[in-house]
């Protein structure tokens, strides 16, 4: 079983709901099994929330994208909203005899609201000069106790932007969780791994020179519809091509498939509890 870590099909800016509906069952088909749709700001994350509902073994963040730091006016409103949609869920959690008691027992999707399984993606973008940095800083800082008091994982956006990204996450010790679309040095990659977080590798490693981490610390993710591997480039991506990666992966490390594939899911679920 395959999973992507990391990807936008519920997005109705980039896929049609017809889209959406053919390219999970492709994904399936591919035997990518379980996907997380990621927000990118409140209402999108609340879409994510909603289309996962629909359907079985797909999950959802929340999250604010660097990118809308400057522009969102009510952040303590939204979060109340979510605490809201998250303590009714986790109520409804709590009554569940069939997890009562049992550690680390994978939380069940309810009818009402599925399973959150991460705060994200958030993080730092310096890429574009017109991005507000202490605006950036200050939502990411946000995000950050978001998801320590709801004891979440993170996956991280981080771009051209790390020695900044570092230092606050370093004021916040406990986040775990994941650097998604690495894109840093191999001296920026040993500080992430340093730190504990896991690496999203996706498309980007079949036609760039990124540093790749170890098996040990890599969950794949294709970021659809961004980011098409090789040997699709030029069009939409989309989660099934999970398998595409891992099959380069499998190639360029010189490991067998299935080792790729049984690695990254353990990865996955071990952080993701999925």
């Amino acid at each position: 079983m395959l999973i992507d870590t990391h990807c936008h099909l519920h997005d109705r800016e980039w896929f049609t709901p017809e889209q959406s509906e053919l390219f999970l069952q492709e994904a399936h088909n591919n035997n990518v099994q379980k996907i997380i749709c990621i927000g990118t700001n409140h209402q999108d994350s609340l879409n994510a929330s909603d289309f996962a509902t629909k359907h079985q073994d797909v999950y959802w963040t929340y999250g604010i994208h660097p990118e809308f730091a400057s522009a969102i006016q009510q952040r303590d409103e939204d979060i109340l909203l979510l605490f809201e949609r998250i303590r009714s869920y986790d109520e409804e959690e709590r009554r569940d005899p069939a997890t009562a008691g049992v550690a680390n027992a994978p939380r069940k999707k309810k009818t009402k609201c599925p399973l959150l399984v991460a705060i994200g993606e958030i993080g730092l973008d310096y890429h574009y000069d017109d991005y507000d940095r202490s605006a950036q800083i200050h939502l990411f800082e946000q995000m950050l106790q978001l998801a320590l008091d709801l004891n979440l994982p993170v996956s991280l956006h981080i771009r051209e932007a790390f020695t900044d990204a570092f230092a606050v996450l370093d004021n916040f010790p406990k986040t775990r969780g994941v650097v998604h679309s690495f894109t840093g040095s191999k001296r920026e990659l040993r500080q992430a791994l340093d730190r504990g977080f896991s690496i999203g590798v996706n498309g980007l490693c079949t036609y760039t020179t990124n540093p790749l981490p170890p098996l040990a610390n890599m969950v794949l993710e294709t970021d659809a519809p961004f980011l098409t591997p090789v040997p699709f480039r030029g069009t939409i991506n989309k989660p099934g091509y999970v398998k595409t990666i891992a099959t380069y992966l499998a190639e360029k490390l010189g490991v067998a498939e299935a080792k790729v594939v049984e690695q990254t899911t353990q990865n996955a679920r071990n952080i993701f509890k999925i």
